[in-house]
């Protein structure tokens, strides 16, 4: 990481304030300053009536183009909703009976239930780093998270990627896990989801679909509403139908707090840049790694043994993680350093 990097990592730094150490941004990031101000300004002008929904559209804007930027997708392939399982739903609805469905071995249930949920829809589990070689001539989808939501792993993402093409399958991706720290090819698959309340840092209720322009021509909104309408403040009341063109028309109606805070947290990720965080965030997971004894994989999720006793050490030495199926999980993005490393270690002794 060059001295330009660390100027931008430092500055970015300065946003937050943490009274713990936290390392479990994998459940929830920290809000920076600049959106916490925007949040407070927000309940400020509910509270005294001075509140303008309309107002809010431009925000949401503003955070679609962001988040476009970061993902190298046109804004009019971007959807905005609530949360990852509505999309993943819509999807899912076009998945034929009789058809096949691969998903990973535990993988997150908004991921896998939608589809599960589908009548007559086999869904096919199996190990992560098998997946691209379990892609066949009777799958329809294969659905998977770019990062695991319990330990970490890494999707083989362009392998899933050529094995669907070869096969005439879809590919969708939740990047939960992955966005605002590992980069996704994002235009080059078919569907991605993400809920903005992690590495994005934005309040819970705010969550995007993408897609490439041919499979989005195949989705058809499951909750039609005023805001995916052609003119959302003209589509309040009454018939006709009169919904937007292309991605817009998936669009649910947004919770106008959670966009208020995630489009300047999203500002901060690109003033920074995915792969100044994505070095800073790997190092550190590769350092508890090394500490541990265990090989390193470049992610920003590392799961620990949790031996009877440890969870209940490590919260008691003022460190935030989490315990997810039977083991601690760690995460890391850019308000750690080093020394938070070295004192999660230190309490599992």
């Amino acid at each position: 990481m060059d001295d330009s990097h660390r100027t931008r990592l430092h500055a970015a730094q300065q946003q937050f304030a943490p009274e713990t150490t936290y390392l479990n941004t994998a459940t929830h990031g920290l809000a920076p300053a600049r959106a916490t101000r925007a949040l407070e300004r927000h309940v400020r002008e509910v509270a005294s009536g001075r509140f303008s929904a309309g107002s809010a559209d431009a925000v949401i804007d503003a955070a679609r183009a962001s988040y476009a930027r970061l993902t190298g997708v046109p804004v009019d392939r971007i959807a905005v909703g609530t949360h990852v399982a509505q999309f993943v739903g819509t999807v899912a609805a076009t998945v034929p009976a009789g058809a096949e469905v691969l998903v990973p071995v535990r993988e997150f249930a908004s991921v896998g239930f939608p589809f599960m949920a589908r009548e007559g829809v086999t869904v096919r589990e199996v190990p992560l780093e098998r997946l691209p070689d379990e892609v066949g001539p009777g799958t329809a989808m294969v659905a998977v998270s770019a990062v695991q939501s319990a330990d970490g792993a890494i999707a083989p993402l362009e392998q899933l990627i050529t094995a669907c093409r070869n096969h005439g399958a879809r590919l969708l991706v939740d990047t939960t896990q992955a966005a605002g720290w590992l980069p996704v090819p994002c235009d080059r698959i078919d569907y991605t989801v993400c809920s903005t309340y992690k590495w994005l840092l934005g309040p819970r209720g705010a969550a995007f679909l993408t897609g490439t322009a041919e499979a989005l021509a195949e989705l058809a909104p499951l909750a039609p509403n005023w805001f995916a309408g052609a003119e959302p403040w003209n589509s309040l009341y009454g018939g006709p139908l009169r919904l937007a063109t292309e991605a817009r028309r998936l669009d649910l109606a947004p919770v106008w707090s959670a966009w208020l805070g995630l489009a300047p947290a999203l500002e901060l990720i690109e003033e920074v840049g995915v792969e100044t965080i994505r070095a800073h965030d790997a190092a550190l997971g590769d350092r508890l790694r090394a500490a541990r004894d265990m090989a390193p994989t470049g992610s920003a999720i590392v799961s620990l043994p949790a031996p009877e006793g440890a969870a209940e050490r490590v919260a008691e030495a003022g460190v935030v993680a989490a315990v997810r199926d039977g083991r601690l999980r760690a995460s890391f993005h850019l308000y750690n350093d080093e020394s938070d490393v070295d004192r999660l270690v230190k309490a599992l002794g």
